[in-house]
Parts: structure tokens; sequence; C-alpha cells
């Protein structure tokens, strides 16, 4: 990168020194030219333990890589370093991603990248295009989501750096020994695979949903999936305040659910969807929502399916079941679902991340699922797979002449 690289993927294995590397790389480039710098991990909470409050195998904290002398300021507050020289420094949870808007960094790093909500690389790439800034993802796979996409395009670009370091590329570091004693203490084989070989094949532990979405593309059943103009288009929402929405669109062909597209945002209102439901061209049958769409907000005494109805969209409400039995709602319907491989890539790599919280102490997964990036994703399709039922029972706005006379609004 210091002869001209602006892009550089750097996947290595767990313990191989990539944080401390980038923070040190960061720190470099921050006195050869002078702006803002940005160290992106997935949570905010993760960006304070893992940086802002740690500490390395060796006992030094990783702010201490800041030469005293050269340091400004401290944010704690904002997990922001200044130096003397005006260069600025920070740590960002993508988690919300909110905070980057209308920000101008001239240098990024995504630690944990597979791990990160892809939409914030997709914000601050046209920046880093202005303003002639470089990026570097470092992380370990996570399966074939946008980690693995991002590889397969950096190893084949010559504008990029791209580089995988197994424990085999890094002896000093772990050793075959060491596997093998984390073997005989019974650390499961697939995360060993992904976690010290790299493996992006390896099944993801923990995940709920990664050998459905990965049956259903060994079926062939990821693909293009065209939309039918005599069918009805129902949409399965999960609606977030103050984050992300999801919005699947789904047809019912006989047996098969098409899957065509898929829609997420971020920090808007109805109105915003409303529009965007407008904007296709669809011809749109049931409008899904979760039960805490009733739920009547302080300020306006409304609920947002009230809302909602003055906006052109009559929501119907998905029963409210436990998230456990809606996951295996999921896995028991997953297997009739045809998906659009371009239209609903972020949603799939957000089903195959979905997965369980892990105990960090124990060193056990937890019963319940881990809330970041991709669970909005999947809420909104275990509220499919929970009111599908209903939408299959009811038939009569299906056909071609009801659907028009409904127009857009849902029946």
């Amino acid at each position: 990168m210091d002869n001209g690289k602006k892009r550089a993927v750097w996947i290595a294995h767990r313990r191989a020194g990539k944080d401390k590397t980038l923070l040190n790389y960061t720190i470099k480039k921050m006195f050869e030219r002078i702006g803002t710098y940005y160290y992106f991990l997935p949570t905010y909470a993760q960006a304070k333990k893992i940086i802002w409050d740690g500490i390395d195998g060796a006992g030094v904290k990783f702010l201490d890589h800041f030469p005293v002398e050269v340091v400004r300021k401290n944010n704690a507050t904002d997990m922001k370093v200044e130096l003397v020289n005006g260069s600025v420094f920070q740590l960002i949870g993508t988690d919300k991603i909110d905070s980057i808007m209308g920000t101008n960094p001239v240098g990024c790093v995504f630690s944990e990248y597979s791990l990160q909500n892809p939409k914030a690389w997709d914000l601050i790439r046209p920046i880093l295009r202005e303003n002639g800034g470089w990026a570097v993802f470092n992380y370990t796979p996570r399966g074939k989501n946008h980690g693995y996409d991002l590889y397969l395009m950096a190893k084949d670009n010559p504008e990029w750096f791209c580089q995988v370091l197994t424990i085999k590329d890094t002896v000093s570091v772990i050793s075959e020994a060491d596997i093998e004693k984390e073997r005989a203490e019974g650390m499961d084989e697939d995360l060993i695979q992904q976690e010290y070989y790299c493996s992006f094949t390896a099944a993801v532990t923990g995940a709920y949903y990664a050998k459905q979405i990965q049956q259903a593309e060994d079926d062939t059943r990821i693909t293009t999936v065209p939309y039918d103009t005599k069918i009805a288009v129902d949409t399965w929402w999960d609606l977030g305040i103050g984050d992300s929405t999801v919005i699947w669109f789904t047809q019912t062909v006989g047996k098969e659910i098409h899957v065509i597209d898929y829609y997420e945002n971020n920090g808007e209102g109805l109105p915003h969807y409303a529009k965007y439901l407008q904007s296709l061209p669809y011809v749109y049958g049931r409008h899904n929502a979760p039960h805490d769409i009733e739920a009547r907000e302080l300020g306006t005494g409304k609920s947002r399916l009230e809302v909602a109805k003055t906006l052109g969209i009559a929501f119907k409400v998905v029963p409210n079941l436990s998230v456990d039995d809606g996951i295996e709602a999921v896995r028991g319907i997953l297997n009739r679902c045809w998906f659009d491989k371009a239209k609903c890539k972020t949603g799939l790599h957000a089903l195959r991340e979905y997965h369980k919280e892990y105990d960090e102490k124990k060193k056990v997964f937890k019963s319940y699922p881990c809330h970041d990036w991709s669970s909005h994703a999947a809420d909104a399709i275990r509220y499919f797979a929970v009111g599908f039922k209903d939408v299959e029972k009811t038939s009569t706005y299906r056909s071609p002449v009801n659907v028009e006379a409904h127009g857009w609004m849902a029946s």
C-alpha cells in the first residue's frame, strides 16, 4: 500500500495480530496525510473492548501505540484521538452506521469485516473514491457471505492487495501442536477450520440457517427469479425504530415460494418505504408486519399500523410466536424458497450469518440470537415463515382481475 495500492483484503487466522498491525499502519498514515481516519468494528461495544480498552498478549495497551508526544487529546466518549498535526483517529461500530453519514475520512480499516454490516462500506466507498483515500478489510472467514464476495473480487483485481494467512503461514504464532490441543479439548472442527485455516466452506458454528441456505445453493434455488406479472407480490417487514427496516418480497407459485426482491434501509420513516414500494413495478397482495406495529407512539397517539394505512399500506399483522418457534418455522419453509441471487444478495448474506450469541467467558453459544446487522433480515424472514400459512389460505386476491382492482394497496 505504501507503493500505491488504495485497497486491501487481509484474511488471517485468529490471533495473527491483524488489529495491532493495522492500528500502527493507520497511525503512520496519520503523519503522512492530515485527515480523519476511521477504524470500524462490528459493534460499538467491540470497538471499545478490543481497541480502546484493549491490551495485547504482552500487556501493551493498544492506545499506547500512539506516541504520547504527538497526541493532543483523547476523547473517551467518542473513542477519538486527535494528534498535534490535526489528524483524527476514531473507532466506530457499524451497528450504528448513521454516525458516519456526511463525514469525510481519508483512511479506513474495516476490522472483522465478515461480521460487519456491509452497508457501511457502501456509504464510505464513494467518499474515498473522491478524496483518494484508502481502505483495508481484515477478517477471518464467516462462510460465503459478503467477506467471501470481497475476497473473490480482490484476489483477481490488480488494484487491490489480497492475502490469506493460515497458521501454516505464521508458524511462530500458533502451531499445529496448539491446534491438536484445541481438538483434544473439544473445539469444534468446523470452527478450527474457519478460525485457524481460514476456510470459507466450513459450516458457520452457531448459525441458524447456514445449512438451509447452502442447500438452496446446492439445489440451484439461488438463481435468477423473475417477477411474474400475473401473480401478486407479498411483502414481509421488520420495522425498525432508529434501526434498519427490512422488506422481503415473495410470490407464491404452486408449492414454490419465489423470493424475488429484498430491500433494507436505515433511519427512514414509513413515507420513505411507501414511496419505494410505489416505485417498483410490482402489483401487491398482502403487506405483513410484526405485532408491535400496533403499539401506539406517545408523541402522536397513533400506531404505525394506522400511519401506514394513510400512506396506502394496509398491513396484516403476523401472529406473535416465540423466537424459537419462529426459527423452526423458517427452517421448515426454506426448502420451498427460490431466491433471486442478485436482488436478494444482501439478505442471503444476512441469513447465512444469523447466529447464536457467544459467551466469551464460558466459551459456549447461548440459547438466543446475537443482535447484529443480520438480525433485521432474519427477523423479517421469521415473520414470513410464521405468517405464510395465512397467505396460502387466502387466494381470491391473487387472480389477475382482483389484483388489478386493488392497485398497489394490500387487500
